[in-house]
């Protein structure tokens, strides 16, 4: 689920609350969404360490070419050198592509764990009986929120074991899938 559509379920969430839905209602509509919220974050953060290993791949891709090319020129053959030349300009506009991608997703990163605080600072209030925004809860009432955190944090943590675990297994050759 997108960030914006958990968004618009919190909007929801504070107009019913609005018309007169009970503030149990608004408390386990607020659980919901931080759970989701929480998936929502492992997703980016999985998509986050794609990105990575995808721009370092081709990095490694743009210096090959690059060496290819001064290799090729050294030895006076043209129409190799052009070629890595063409392949390089390719891999550069790739990298490029690739440095913006991952710099707007760690910003997308910050902001989507920023509101994660700020749905989890009214799932507080909420399940303390406070009205949205009379300040902080004093107690913390949702440790079957934390508990839920740390098994999806378990379970993102696992997920990404076994992707690269697999990848390294096709690096290998050890692996009767084709790659990617």
């Amino acid at each position: 689920m997108a960030f914006e559509d958990l968004r618009a379920r919190l909007e929801q969430l504070l107009a019913d609350r609005g018309r007169g839905a009970g503030a149990r209602a608004y408390a386990e509509g607020l659980y919901r969404a931080l759970v989701d919220a929480k998936v929502a974050i492992g997703d980016m953060k999985h998509a986050l360490s794609a990105t990575a290993r995808e721009l370092a791949a081709e990095q490694q891709h743009l210096a090959d070419s690059e060496r290819r090319g001064r290799l090729a020129e050294e030895i006076g053959d043209q129409d190799t050198a052009e070629l890595a030349r063409l392949w390089a300009g390719k891999h550069r506009e790739r990298v490029d592509l690739l440095v913006r991608k991952h710099r707007v997703q760690e910003d997308e990163l910050v902001l989507a764990e920023r509101q994660l605080a700020e749905w989890s600072e009214a799932y507080r209030r909420a399940k303390a009986g406070m009205p949205p925004g009379a300040g902080p809860a004093l107690q913390d009432p949702a440790p079957e929120l934390d508990r839920a955190g740390l098994e999806l944090d378990r379970k993102a943590k696992e997920t990404l074991v076994k992707e690269q675990l697999a990848e390294l297994k096709r690096k290998l050759g050890r692996d009767d899938r084709p790659p990617p």
